[in-house]
This record gives C-alpha cells, sequence and structure tokens, in this order.
C-alpha cells in the first residue's frame, strides 16, 4: 500500500550528480566553482555573532536584495530570494502553474524542469531543441496554453546561449511567464536581465552555486517585475533563507571582482581543455558555461565508466538525444591537465 499523491507514486525524482564518500575523486559532474569564494564571505562568516541565532532570520532576507539590487540593478522590490534556485524554480510552479495545468520547458535541459512539473501535477509541455540545441521556430506554437515557460539560458548539459532577440519575441507574444535561468551566466558575458524592464511576464533567475563558489550555501535570486515577486512571495516558506546564509551571500555579491576573477579563470581553461579535446577526435559544443558537452570517439557510457575508475566523476545522461554524450565540469588548470591525460590514455587504448 502506498500513501502518496498518485502523480508522487508515479515518478523516479531528480537525481543529483554523486557526491562520493569514502574514495578521492576529481569531481567534475556537478558543475561546481574549484576556487574558493570571496575573502569577504570567510570574513563575514569569522565575524557573524552566533547569539543572533536564536532570532529568526528576516523573512524577506533585505540585506541581499538590497546587494542584488546594488549590483545588477532596479529595486530591492524586484527581486525574491529562495534557498538555492531550484527553491524559486519549485516557488515558480506553484505560484503560476495550476494542477493539471500546462508547464512548459526546453528538452533537452535541467532535468529537474519536468519532475517539478510531475510534482505539481501539471501537464508537461517540452519544446525540443533544434538539433544545435537552439528555440524551434514552432517555439510559441508549442506552448500556446502554458502558463510557464522555463529556459535555461546557458542551457544545461548543452552549454550554449539562446539569443536574447528570440527570447525577447517570446516574451512579447507569450501569455504566461517566461523564467529564463541564468544559473550559468557569469560564464556567458551575455545576459537576458534588462527584458525584466521591458516586460511584466519575464522572470531572470541567477545562483551563487557557481559562479560565486557557493553551492553549499544554497543561495538562488529571481529578479522580476514587483507584480510578480508579490505573488510569489505568498508561496515561499516564511524563513526560507537562514541568517548566516544572508549575511554570507551579501557579501559575495558585493565582491564581484572576486567572482569575475575565478569566472575568468574558467573560462580560460575551458577554452584550452575544449581545444585539446577537439585535437583527439572528440565533437565538443560551445560553450558559455562553466562546463563544456562532449562527444568521444567511443561510447559515452564507456568512457564515463572508465574516468571513474581512473578517479574522475563526469556526468554522463542516458537520455534520448545526448546519450552519445559527457558533460564535463571546469576544474582547476591542474585537474584538468590529470583529466585530459586520463583521457587520452583511455581513447588511445580503444583504438
Amino acid at each position: 500500500m502506498t500513501y502518496s499523491r498518485k502523480n508522487i507514486s508515479a515518478i523516479a525524482g531528480y537525481v543529483p550528480g554523486e557526491q562520493p564518500r569514502g574514495r578521492t575523486f576529481i569531481k567534475l559532474n556537478t558543475n561546481e566553482n574549484p576556487y574558493p569564494p570571496s575573502p569577504a564571505v570567510a570574513k563575514a562568516l569569522k565575524e557573524f555573532n552566533p547569539d543572533r541565532l536564536r532570532l529568526y532570520s528576516e523573512p524577506s532576507a533585505m540585506a541581499v536584495r538590497n546587494a542584488a539590487a546594488d549590483v545588477l540593478g532596479y529595486t530591492p522590490a524586484h527581486y525574491l530570494i529562495g534557498n538555492g534556485s531550484d527553491d524559486l524554480l519549485t516557488i515558480a510552479l506553484r505560484t503560476f502553474v495550476d494542477q493539471d495545468g500546462k508547464a512548459a520547458f526546453t528538452n533537452p535541459s535541467y532535468s529537474l524542469y519536468p519532475v517539478l512539473a510531475d510534482l505539481q501535477g501539471a501537464q508537461r509541455v517540452p519544446v525540443e531543441l533544434t538539433d544545435d540545441f537552439d528555440l524551434p521556430e514552432n517555439t510559441l506554437e508549442t506552448i500556446d496554453g502554458a502558463t510557464l515557460f522555463l529556459v535555461a539560458n546557458p542551457n544545461a548539459p548543452t552549454g550554449n546561449l539562446i539569443s536574447k532577440e528570440r527570447l525577447r519575441r517570446i516574451a512579447e507574444q507569450f501569455h504566461g511567464v517566461l523564467w529564463i535561468d541564468e544559473a550559468y551566466v557569469d560564464f556567458a558575458g551575455k545576459t537576458c536581465l534588462d527584458l525584466v524592464g521591458e516586460f511584466p511576464n519575464v522572470v531572470v533567475s541567477r545562483t551563487l552555486s557557481k559562479s560565486y563558489s557557493l553551492a553549499g550555501l544554497r543561495l538562488g535570486i529571481a529578479c522580476a517585475n514587483p507584480d510578480l515577486i508579490f505573488e510569489m512571495n505568498k508561496v515561499k516558506d516564511s524563513y526560507n533563507i537562514d541568517m548566516i546564509a544572508q549575511a554570507l551571500a551579501e557579501a559575495a555579491i558585493r565582491d564581484q571582482e572576486s567572482m569575475k576573477n575565478n569566472a575568468r579563470k574558467i573560462i580560460a581553461t575551458r577554452e584550452r581543455v575544449a581545444s585539446q579535446l577537439k585535437d583527439m577526435g572528440c565533437d565538443v559544443l560551445p560553450s558559455a558555461a562553466n562546463f563544456i558537452f562532449v562527444r568521444p570517439p567511443m561510447e559515452a557510457a564507456i568512457l564515463f565508466k572508465e574516468l571513474r575508475e581512473e578517479g574522475f566523476l563526469v556526468r554522463y545522461f542516458n537520455l534520448p538525444r545526448i546519450d552519445d554524450r559527457i558533460r564535463i565540469t571546469i576544474g582547476t588548470d591542474e585537474d584538468m591537465d590529470s583529466f585530459v591525460k586520463a583521457v587520452k590514455g583511455i581513447l588511445e587504448r580503444h583504438r
């Protein structure tokens, strides 16, 4: 006997990337930043007074919203802070999509999107990306009737960037909420944040997990018209961001130079490794993220397995259209040198 709702029993749930225990791996599988966060974060943690923890945290995370407004633009009323961007995506489904309503999302893309639709009891509306993983010409026809359209930009796991003009045309004609998930935008050099000021139905979300090196902190930022923020605030948990996370997030956001320095290092390493893998016969998609999506000249599943045996964790998705590729997070130069050497050895054994 099961006591859960039918739609919960019917789904497998989201499967995160492996977090190993008991063995030392070079982790290139969950798009974490290989460099430490801003020194301002360590300073804020050291100066935090633990006596304050007897109190509830500020429910709207005002200090973080103020920092986001000062750095990214708009007003604090344009921002909602979540326990990671995944929390914000859950809030989006609960706010904008009725049970048995329609939730649209790109495919292949972040594998949490369809899971969230299932949890909400909504109808999935996948938008199949083109062969080069761009939005198809019939996107507006496909999402007609949906009340929310989730677009990762840069896309994951492919790493490509969808043009702002394509997204602007959708925002102009779509009758629902266009949610642009910019988790990797600091590695791209381009953003759609200005669309929030142009359209009342656009939300742009960010995370501190990638470029800010704070995956363990769990903090996401959504920017939208204050009317949309007002509605989402009805749905979020009252105290969804703890006091320590708020203090550290504010410090990280205000130190933009530290974040940008790390992002520049990762971008340089990304381009170098992509070139090296191409020289070995791999097909590497152009990436605007902190990872690359690679089709090796052998079975991707076997390369994934053999890399793990040699101490390297990458991500393999056994899914249609992308089961011939692996996703590789960009680590330090030292880690990536070891990785490239391991790939070269495995490919030579399989020639």
